[in-house]
C-alpha cells in the first residue's frame, strides 16, 4: 500500500476522534483562557499531556493554586488506565520505528479505535491515526484559547461527545466481531466494580480485573 493510501485511511479511521476531540478540545481551550491563561500555554499543556480529562481538572488544580506533588499524584492516579493500553499494544508497538513516540499516544480514543483496524497496513495506519489525533488535539486547543474571548459559549454537556465515541465504537465492535467474550467481560467487570468502588475509583480495578481475566483466557485457550 502506498504512503498516500495508508494516510488517506489513517485519516478516514481518525473521522470519529476529530469530532470528538476539535468540539472538546475548543471547550478546553476556552475554559484555559477564562481561567487567565494564555493560549501559548494552553497550546503547551495540550502537548505535553495526552489526556484530555487531566487537562481538564488541571485547570482547577493550577487556578487553585495546587502544589505540584499534588499535580503529579493527581494525574498518575488518573491516568494509571494508560499503561494496561500500551501493555495490550506492545507486540505491534515493539516493531515500530515509533515505539516511543506510539507509547504516549495512547488515549482512550486512539485505543478504541485501534483496536478496530484492520491487519494490514496496521502499524502505519496506527502512527498516522495518533499523529492526525494529536493534530486535531493541539489545533482545537489554540482555537478556543484565542476565540474564548470573541463567542459566547455554554460549556455545559459537551464532554459528553467523548461518551458517544465510545458508545458508537463498542456497538460497532459487536457487530463486527464474532467473540463477543472481551466486551461482555469489560461490561461485567465495570459493573462490578462501579458497585463495589464508586463512581470515581472503579475505573482502574475494573482494568486490572479485566485484564487479567483476559490474559487467562489467552494463555489457556489460544484466544485472540
Amino acid at each position: 500500500m502506498k504512503n498516500k493510501e495508508i494516510i488517506k485511511k489513517a485519516f478516514k479511521q481518525s473521522i470519529p476522534i476529530m469530532c470528538s476531540y476539535l468540539f472538546v478540545s475548543i471547550a478546553y481551550g476556552m475554559m484555559m483562557n477564562e481561567a487567565g491563561f494564555a493560549w501559548h500555554v494552553a497550546l503547551l499543556v495540550s502537548f505535553l499531556i495526552y489526556t484530555g480529562a487531566f487537562q481538564f481538572l488541571l485547570i482547577t488544580l493550577l487556578s487553585g493554586g495546587a502544589s505540584l506533588l499534588t499535580i503529579s499524584v493527581t494525574a498518575l492516579l488518573m491516568n494509571s488506565r494508560q499503561l494496561f493500553y500500551s501493555l495490550s499494544f506492545i507486540d505491534v508497538f515493539i516493531k515500530m520505528k515509533q515505539k516511543w513516540y506510539m507509547i504516549f499516544t495512547m488515549t482512550d480514543e486512539t485505543y478504541a479505535v485501534k483496536c478496530n483496524l484492520e491487519e494490514q497496513n496496521k502499524e502505519e495506519v496506527m502512527f498516522y491515526v495518533a499523529l492526525f489525533s494529536r493534530s486535531y488535539w493541539l489545533i482545537g486547543t489554540v482555537l478556543g484559547a484565542i476565540l474564548g474571548n470573541l463567542i459566547p459559549f455554554d460549556l455545559t454537556g459537551i464532554d459528553f461527545c467523548m461518551t458517544a465515541l465510545f458508545i458508537i465504537i463498542f456497538m460497532d465492535q459487536l457487530e463486527k466481531n464474532k467473540d463477543h467474550f472481551p466486551a461482555i467481560v469489560g461490561v461485567i467487570t465495570a459493573i462490578i466494580c462501579l458497585v463495589a468502588f464508586g463512581s470515581q475509583n472503579f475505573m482502574l480495578p475494573s482494568l486490572i480485573i479485566s485484564s487479567m481475566v483476559l490474559l487467562v483466557k489467552q494463555g489457556g485457550t489460544g484466544y485472540e
